[in-house]
């Protein structure tokens, strides 16, 4: 008597996997690009309100993308860095101020530079510093780490 077995991939034959994967992989893709979306017409309008010029479309993508990779990169450090200092406070005021300076921190050590990497976007310092506020609000606000 044949053995049935409950693990469902090893059945699959190699097309449904090469399908399964393509699928997974499209999926990932089409989130990273509605989130990468999001960031640049979020902030083609927030620079539009700035008065920050930027040479074309194709400039303020490539300033968006940049910033989306060193940002992640960054986070991952100063999360941990956040983590560290404040194990063993107590305080909830104390905690969400550390944390917001840590934010804003991180995103404004991305934007400035992404802007200096790049020539054909020019930032100026107040509006570095009204991007990286407005962003460090947003990424507390939609967190969704209750801790």
């Amino acid at each position: 008597m044949p053995q049935h077995n409950n693990d469902s991939f090893r059945d699959m034959n190699k097309k449904e996997k090469i399908i399964t994967v393509f699928a997974i992989a499209l999926l990932i893709f089409l989130v990273v690009g509605f989130i990468i979306g999001v960031f640049f017409f979020g902030l083609a309008g927030l620079f539009e309100l700035l008065g920050v010029q930027y040479h074309s479309i194709w400039s303020l993508l490539g300033f968006v993308v940049s910033f989306f990779v060193l940002g992640v990169i960054v986070e991952l450090f100063f999360k941990a860095f956040f983590k560290l200092t404040v194990r063993n406070m107590t305080g909830k005021i104390k905690i969400g101020f550390i944390r917001f300076s840590f934010e804003f921190l991180s995103n404004w050590l991305v934007l400035f530079t992404v802007d200096e990497l790049m020539r054909s976007i020019t930032l100026s310092l107040k509006a570095e510093i009204i991007v990286a506020l407005l962003l460090a609000v947003l990424e507390i606000v939609f967190d969704s780490d209750k801790d």
